[in-house]
């Protein structure tokens, strides 16, 4: 195809998920809002792998499939301009992936009032896609809001345990961080004297004349601790877990897999190359938090955690320290890194949330406690569940190694005394994560859980429960085997030159 043509395709993997759920909030009978809702997520993800396909290997940072519509706010330098460089491209397919996946989970769920469950899924997922094509940085933060508002709805209606509570702190914490996001992205567009929010346009004009370095370090500030909210930045965490405990399935997956890296992603997109004093100057208490709190306190608090649900949440709060540890080295092998481990992180953490939800199932508990020995009853959910656990704790063959390996070489060159505390952290992720496997799966099965399985007797997966897992760990198998796949586009991109530290710092 062309370049028009993919460029359209683009815009109808965005739109299709947002037409279908409006369809589906006009009215649209269940029958047909179901069959829809399965096209709305097969294909964007048909579309991101055809996209992936047709990328050029020496794209760079260039953008590709570009369009531009006219949104009647060009006075402000607003315009939905949208395409794919080397580094959303990655984030894109992530987003579709995992939007199939849970998709497909979510229309055999059996949820109550089914058709608002799948419309408010169906908004995130076309959210999410729009934030990672976005080029102009307004649109990027809207497309974020829009995905982030079903969130809070599915977690306060369709959540477990505290969802009330769960659903009001991730409302505070993610608001708060998202303001400041916004203060920040505000601040490098009035600053940099630039007449658009085009992203393409900002590196130019800061290329040529950068910000002062206080500027940078007071924006760079802003935005660091409003993505990290967002990110789950430690002491900046504490709404994730919960929310994760509290979310359905679906929500956690798309959520903990997709969106949360929102803020990784604007902190490598826009904060590190239009703000590379700000950068510098707050590498060192950026990777202190991470290390310190992310890794080594959180790792241990995942540890203590008895509930299985709680648990991945910890875990996944915990890995985030891994992906702000290697942008704080300020290097292509640093930041690639974090390109690779935010896929990762995203396919496995998914599908460990699926897989919870699954044993949840046939147990009902998450209490680890009062568990034991369903690998003999469920063998292929074993299966699934020890892949998903080897691949987050890193083991060679998975996405995940070849993420937490560059993050180590590039972070050893910045530290390596932070190096050991990171290393150490896997260490801590194969207690947490091997103990669960032993616990849910192997080894004697409790009295309370013999109770249980008497009156409901367990049975394996079933196909609407295999499918997305399997989509999922094919995903992160054929990165891990084939890591090229996303690292030549991402480094590529992330060579591009970046405006200088020091030389021809302006006084704006």
């Amino acid at each position: 195809m062309d370049a028009s043509s993919n460029a359209l395709l683009l815009q109808l993997a965005i739109a299709t998920p947002l037409l279908v759920a409006l369809a589906i909030g006009l009215g649209l009978p269940k029958r047909f809002a179901t069959k829809l809702a399965a096209v709305a997520f097969i294909w964007p993800a048909l579309i991101a792998v055809w996209l992936w396909k047709e990328f050029p290997a020496d794209a760079g940072n260039t953008y590709q499939f570009l369009s531009k519509t006219d949104t009647g706010l060009g006075g402000f330098g607003i315009a939905l301009k949208l395409g794919l460089n080397g580094v959303s491209l990655p984030m894109f397919l992530l987003a579709a992936i995992v939007g199939l996946a849970a998709g497909i989970y979510a229309l055999r769920s059996n949820a109550e009032r089914l058709k608002i469950y799948l419309m408010l899924l169906l908004v995130m997922q076309g959210g999410l896609l729009g934030t990672f094509a976005s080029v102009d940085i307004f649109f990027f933060y809207f497309f974020h809001e829009l995905a982030l508002i079903p969130t809070f709805i599915m977690v306060g209606i369709w959540g477990g345990r505290d969802r009330n509570y769960a659903a009001m702190k991730m409302t505070i914490y993610l608001t708060v961080g998202a303001m400041l996001s916004l203060a920040g992205l505000i601040a490098i567009y009035t600053k940099s004297g630039a007449e658009s929010f085009d992203l393409v346009t900002l590196r130019a004009e800061l290329a040529a004349n950068p910000l002062s370095v206080t500027a940078q370090k007071y924006i760079f500030g802003l935005l660091m601790f409003g993505f990290g909210t967002l990110v789950s930045l430690w002491p900046l965490h504490t709404w994730a877990p919960l929310g994760y405990g509290a979310a359905p399935s679906s929500a956690a997956m798309l959520h903990a897999g997709v969106l949360k890296k929102f803020g990784l992603y604007g902190l490598i997109q826009i904060a590190l190359p239009l703000l590379p004093a700000g950068a510098q100057a707050w590498a060192w208490p950026l990777a202190v938090l991470a290390a310190v709190g992310n890794v080594l306190v959180i790792g241990f608090i995942t540890i203590a955690q008895r509930d299985l649900k709680q648990m991945l949440g910890y875990s996944s709060v915990m890995h985030m320290g891994y992906c702000f540890l290697g942008i704080a080295t300020l290097s292509v092998i640093g930041t690639g890194g974090v390109v690779l481990l935010m896929i990762a992180h995203g396919l496995s953490v998914a599908l460990l949330f699926l897989l919870a939800t699954s044993v949840h199932h046939r147990t009902h508990t998450f209490d680890l406690t009062e568990m034991g020995g369903l690998a003999q009853k469920t063998p292929v959910l074993a299966a699934f569940f020890v892949a998903g656990t080897l691949a987050s704790i890193g083991l060679p063959g998975f996405a995940n190694f070849w993420g937490e390996l560059t993050v180590f070489v590039s972070l050893w060159q910045f530290s390596p005394a932070l190096t050991a505390v990171a290393v150490a952290g896997v260490i801590i992720s194969a207690v947490y994560g091997l103990r669960a496997a032993a616990r849910v799966f192997f080894g004697p099965a409790t009295e309370s859980l013999n109770t249980v399985l008497a009156k409901h007797p367990a049975t394996d997966l079933a196909w609407t429960e295999r499918l997305p897992a399997l989509i999922l760990l094919a995903a992160l198998l054929v990165v891990g085997f084939w890591p090229k796949t996303i690292s030549t586009a991402a480094n590529a991109a992330l060579t591009a030159p970046t405006p200088a530290v020091v030389r021809s710092v302006s006084s704006r």
